[in-house]
């Protein structure tokens, strides 16, 4: 049975992703700070602040290897220049960027041939006004996962971004974006965590073995304006 590492499995898009690989017949390791209870024998809660990555290293030390590894645990934050905040931008970059990091490089060396990698990105990281921190962290992963896709393709290893817009999860009722709220794309409603989950699926599956070093964008049309 394959095995995926998924953190931020306790809501949203996270969440969302571990029921999609259960259902797909997948054994899943769910990483968050909140404990999950799913009723399968498949899935398997860790606790863990993965902004610390003293913790995440030694949660990830008794798992072998899987076949794939989403990064899914995020947090938004806004505020206009003139306004930011270090300690905010300190927060976003360890959840967004050095756990990804961390749980990447833990994984990265005892891969196989077909393993994947996936980073929950946003369509945001080429800018987006009062979300600078924010968006300093999302595109830093497309460089990172860019990299490392350019490192593992000769393994036979994938790594890409799925970048989803307004996603209807807890993160748009979350404190501190007050200021930027979120806007409904052309196509008339929210990007739904399900949607995300699905392209995350295929990007895990044989049909996806030549995509690597993408940031596939999710955005219901607002991208285009």
């Amino acid at each position: 049975m394959r095995h995926a590492v998924v953190t931020g499995a306790s809501s949203g898009i996270g969440e969302a992703i571990v029921k999609r690989l259960l259902a797909e017949g997948w054994r899943v390791t769910g990483l968050s700070r909140r404990p999950v209870v799913l009723d399968t024998v498949n899935f398997t809660s860790l606790r863990v602040d993965i902004s610390d990555p003293v913790a995440l290293n030694s949660a990830l030390q008794p798992l072998s290897p899987p076949q794939a590894v989403i990064h899914a645990a995020g947090k938004m934050a806004a505020a206009q220049l003139g306004h930011l905040d270090s300690d905010t931008g300190t927060m976003l970059w360890r959840l967004h960027v050095q756990a990804c990091e961390t749980l990447f490089n833990h994984f990265a060396p005892g891969m196989e041939p077909g393993g994947r990698f996936v980073a929950i990105g946003s369509r945001t990281s080429q800018g987006a006004a009062g979300r600078s921190q924010y968006v300093a962290t999302k595109a830093a992963m497309v460089g990172m996962i860019r990299s490392w896709a350019a490192e593992l393709a000769p393994r036979g290893i994938t790594a890409n971004v799925v970048a989803p817009g307004a996603a209807q999860t807890p993160m748009l009722r979350a404190p501190g974006r007050e200021t930027s709220p979120p806007k409904c794309p052309p196509m008339g409603r929210l990007i739904t965590p399900e949607e995300v989950a699905g392209l995350v699926n295929f990007l895990l599956g044989e049909e996806a073995a030549a995509i690597t070093g993408q940031e596939i964008v999710i955005c219901g049309g607002a991208s285009l304006s």
